[in-house]
């Protein structure tokens, strides 16, 4: 099966909407998982360069990897999701910068080749990451670290916030 055939089958991705599939049912839809390394190692150093803008933004920039490549547009991009106070809405501004990135793997002269196919893998991997967050888990998930920390603040914290 063609790579341009693979990609105009996969059904639609949006982001901030469910995964349409599962990451399995991908696979099978490309059908080689040589393939679907390859695609993943496309997005290698760009994904390097924004893990880098990310860490100088947290305040690690001197254990920043090297890259080829350097784009002043993502890491001024993720500097700025960095500026949101609210941690949830901070990580939405952050996988929203990764999804926009991907799409540089896209030529606009070959709309359905492989680079369309990689930019589709990597949204693919953050609707899915998303798809799993849980408020209910995260809320537990703080508790316990708040009561290591205080016990007993875990269990009031909605009257000591």
């Amino acid at each position: 099966m063609t790579v341009d055939y693979i990609v105009a089958s996969l059904p639609a991705l949006a982001f901030g909407e469910k995964a349409p599939i599962s990451w399995e049912r991908f696979r099978e839809a490309v059908g080689d998982d040589a393939l679907v390394a390859r695609l993943e190692r496309r997005f290698a150093d760009l994904e390097v360069q924004l893990r880098n803008a990310a860490a100088a933004a947290r305040g690690g920039a001197d254990d920043a990897r090297p890259a080829d490549g350097c784009s002043l547009y993502w890491r001024d991009r993720v500097a700025a999701c960095f500026q949101e106070r609210d941690v949830a809405k901070r990580q939405d501004l952050i996988d929203r910068a990764w999804w926009d990135a991907a799409g540089e793997l896209a030529s606009p002269a070959d709309p359905l080749g492989a680079g369309a196919l990689a930019a589709y893998a990597v949204r693919l991997k953050i609707a899915l990451r998303r798809d799993r967050a849980d408020a209910a888990a995260g809320n537990a998930a703080f508790d316990a670290i708040a009561d290591a920390a205080t016990p007993g603040f875990g269990q009031n914290r909605e009257q000591k916030i």
